[in-house]
């Protein structure tokens, strides 16, 4: 098939183009490159199946010269850092952005899959949340560019399903690790392992109580794949994501152990506002209809991981290489 992955140069993006790539498929990657990063597509592009062009979606969608059969929209800062310092280019990739690709999906006749997020659920009343909860989110507060643009973007999909009969389908990602983060993109995992190899103090943020549940890339992708090809899943919301909690103390002293590091952890003042307490997805509804849960444990992700940024922190000449 002819596929069009936008945000393809961000950590889940290049590792669906990979996955997409070896199954056979023709893959054109639209980024903009704000949070992506050219490094992550090096393995593709001198592949003859795969094409990058450096574009915003917001601005709409290139010629794509022949019909594409699927779209995936990963085209979106997905990291605090990364969508608070571009609040307002947020909230028009998963509006605007969206528009264009939806309206591409509809002249193609293509299926669309959106990649919402947890974020949607805000700081949850409910545990684990399920795909009917519709979440405690601020609409004015510092995640609001990144939460409401993700729920207007699932509205906007639902509308395109509703209205124009649009094949569309809506995962809602939660937290995910694995090769291809940014080191300095802020989330728990690159943060601590980054401070980890480089021996500097573990940042925790509060009391290190909250938590978070962690699936690794593969199995975050396998799920979307599934999600994209499934029969059953039109017009569909699912969660993707581990249901192993941990605290992120306990993540921490992991990774601390893992890495051999000799780094302590430091506590600061806890996050100011909606940082959310508890996080753990339901998946009921992926195994029911996509007969999918995560099967890599962290006791294999975390030290694939930690290999991966070892390498990349001494190609980036932060870290002496081994």
């Amino acid at each position: 098939m002819r596929i069009l992955v936008a945000g393809g140069a961000g950590f889940v993006g290049s590792n669906l183009c990979e996955r997409l790539v070896d199954q056979g498929h023709e893959v054109l990657c639209i980024d903009n490159l704000s949070t992506g990063r050219i490094r992550n597509l090096a393995n593709l592009l001198t592949h003859s199946r795969f094409c990058f062009i450096e574009h915003d979606v917001i601005k709409g969608v290139p010629d794509t010269k022949y019909p594409v059969d699927r779209i995936y929209h990963l085209a979106s800062p997905a990291s605090p850092p990364g969508y608070q310092s571009r609040q307002i280019e947020t909230l028009r990739v998963n509006s605007e952005g969206t528009l264009h690709l939806l309206e591409l999906a509809e002249k193609h006749g293509a299926r669309l899959l959106y990649a919402s997020t947890s974020e949607v659920y805000g700081d949850p009343l409910e545990h684990p949340q399920s795909e009917e909860y519709r979440g405690n989110v601020s609409s004015t507060g510092p995640r609001s560019m990144y939460d409401e643009g993700k729920r207007y973007g699932e509205a906007l999909c639902m509308a395109f399903y509703r209205v124009r009969q649009v094949d569309v389908r809506i995962v809602r990602i939660f937290n995910t690790y694995g090769p291809k983060s940014d080191p300095y993109d802020g989330r728990i995992v690159p943060s601590f392992i980054t401070q980890a190899l480089l021996n500097r103090p573990i940042t925790v943020y509060g009391d290190g109580r909250q938590t978070r549940a962690l699936c690794y890339i593969d199995d975050t992708i396998e799920g979307m794949i599934r999600m994209m090809e499934s029969e059953k899943t039109s017009g569909e919301v699912v969660n993707l994501g581990n249901p192993d909690e941990h605290s992120v103390l306990d993540y921490a002293r992991l990774i601390i152990e893992l890495t051999g590091s000799s780094s302590e952890i430091h506590f600061q003042g806890p996050v100011v506002g909606d940082d959310p307490h508890r996080r753990c997805p339901d998946i009921s509804k992926a195994k029911r209809l996509l007969d999918w849960a995560p099967c890599i444990p962290l006791s294999e992700g975390l030290p694939r991981t930690i290999e991966y940024f070892r390498t990349e922190l001494a190609e980036l000449g932060v870290l002496a290489a081994t």
